[in-house]
């Protein structure tokens, strides 16, 4: 076929693509087909956005799920500018998290000079602080024994426990790994999570001679690209959101919301998918095409009986994140950063976000209030809120803020409070995640007219979820037009 472009507007008009599922993948997903022309119909069974939520806390609007993005890539921004929204970007305070539950010691910074939490100075004062004399020791044997070959270690907790001990993978990677992966350090795979750090460590004869390599790396690419590694919009994440929907909708695409799809088939050269519809019992629809941008759970069964590799699911984590609305001037010089992570087993939370400290915009926005995420729930472990009623989880999250922040917040600083359950994608940093993730895109790509994208195979991150998405709907709509 020619690549006239009357002829290749006259193929895609004539297509017809299916997304299921309406989080940031799904709507990226639909985007880049409606771009040239195709026909979209994106079904969604709750509310579009996915890991992308909204709240009004007392009238201030506020994210209830994901805050931010990652720089890296530079996929994001180049979204978001195609979009119209960079004069909404912003960067957050740099003053960085505080750590809690270690042992003896009541709260301290996070170090910083670290990869993961592992430190390129163990006997820096930081460090020292929360790992004592003995670990700082213990760790400094790291820099006295032989390097591994390149790639020995897989689990990222054995590696740092062998090379620098329990306290540096206790004290300090595991409430990282559990605060980023809601997993522990000994099933994270250290090339997913810490790519090059093996090889590193063998290059430069120790660990903590690795990570200071990588940072060394890290501070050359931010000479040549300077920036903050994260970043986030002003007025909150939802405006991507929204923004995405009134593209794709000016483009000419059909959304719609309420539409739990339960089947999917293969229909001669296309595909049906079906839904109960509450005036017609079950409607079906027919396309080209499907993209499921579901999470796991669901992609699965609609999977279910077309592909070989799916396996058995992992134990996806269980995650719920209350939002506070405080009146508490206690907060006002932000005591402990923007936020704090907890040591695994020392609390019932695993992280709070500081948030009116970590982003101007939203301290604005609370005039003099202060707004906390306290995060619940992490792998193999559900959240200690799961069965409390909205009330009781208020309570709960209050407690717990308190403890972590040291300051003193009864329920008379309670204004307003917001609850958020996320099902979250199985970490893709879990040691064998990544082989069964190529394994069931592998399966996929064998049949005609149908893509996943999301973070269950993608990753976790917009840096990671949106172009994964842009990648699988260019080459699904390739197939269509061109093959």
């Amino acid at each position: 076929m020619t690549d006239d472009p009357v002829d290749l507007a006259a193929r895609a008009a004539k297509r017809h693509i299916i997304v299921i599922g309406g989080g940031i993948g799904g709507l990226v997903a639909a985007r880049e087909c409606a771009k040239v022309g195709m026909n979209v119909t994106l079904l969604e069974a709750a509310s579009l956005g996915g890991a992308i939520r909204s709240a009004e806390l007392d009238g201030i609007a506020v994210d209830a799920g994901a805050e931010s993005y990652a720089t890296r890539g530079g996929h994001v921004r180049e979204l978001l500018t195609d979009l119209g929204l960079t004069d909404r970007i912003v960067t957050p305070n740099p003053d960085g998290a505080w750590l809690v539950g270690v042992p003896g010691v009541a709260a301290a910074p996070l170090p910083k000079g670290g990869i993961l939490g592992i430190p390129s100075n163990p006997f820096a004062d930081d460090v020292r602080r929360i790992i004592g004399w003995g670990g700082a020791w213990r760790a400094y044997v790291d820099r006295l024994r032989p390097p591994l070959t390149i790639g020995k270690e897989h689990s990222l907790g054995r590696l740092v426990s062998t090379r620098m001990g329990d306290k540096v993978r206790d004290r300090l990677v595991a409430p990282v790994t559990a605060g980023v992966y809601s997993a522990l350090p000994d099933d994270i795979d250290t090339e997913v999570a810490a790519p090059g750090l093996n090889e590193a460590l063998t290059r430069t004869g120790s660990l903590s001679g690795g990570v200071a390599q990588l940072l060394a790396d890290r501070a050359d690419r931010a000479k040549k690209a300077p920036g903050s590694a994260v970043e986030a919009l002003a007025g909150g994440m939802s405006a991507l959101v929204d923004a995405l929907v009134d593209d794709l909708v000016e483009l000419g695409a059909v959304v719609r919301t309420g539409v739990d799809v339960q089947m999917l088939a293969r229909d001669g050269h296309g595909w049906t998918v079906a839904f109960p519809a509450p005036s017609e019992g079950v409607e079906t629809l027919v396309a080209d095409a499907v993209i499921i941008a579901t999470a796991e759970p669901a992609a699965r069964t609609l999977l279910d009986g077309h592909i070989d590799a799916l396996g058995t699911a992992g134990a996806a984590p269980e995650i719920e994140i209350v939002s506070l609305l405080l009146d508490a001037p206690a907060l006002d010089a932000a005591p402990r950063g923007t936020g704090v992570l907890t040591v695994p087993g020392s609390h019932t939370a695993k992280a709070l976000t500081h948030a009116t400290a970590k982003w101007s915009w939203l301290r604005e926005a609370a005039g003099g209030r202060h707004i906390v995420r306290v995060s619940f729930g992490a792998q193999g472990e559900p959240a200690a809120t799961a069965r409390l009623d909205d009330a009781d989880a208020a309570r709960l999250a209050l407690r717990e803020a308190a403890d972590m922040l040291g300051v003193p917040l009864d329920e008379s600083t309670l204004v307003d409070s917001h609850r958020a359950r996320f099902t979250q994608a199985q970490p893709a940093s879990l040691i064998g995640a990544a082989g069964r993730r190529r394994a069931v895109r592998a399966e996929v790509q064998k049949l005609d007219g149908l893509a996943v994208v999301g973070a269950w195979l993608a990753g976790t991150g917009l840096a990671q979820v949106i172009p994964d998405a842009e990648d699988q709907a260019d080459r699904l709509r390739r197939s269509l037009l061109w093959e």
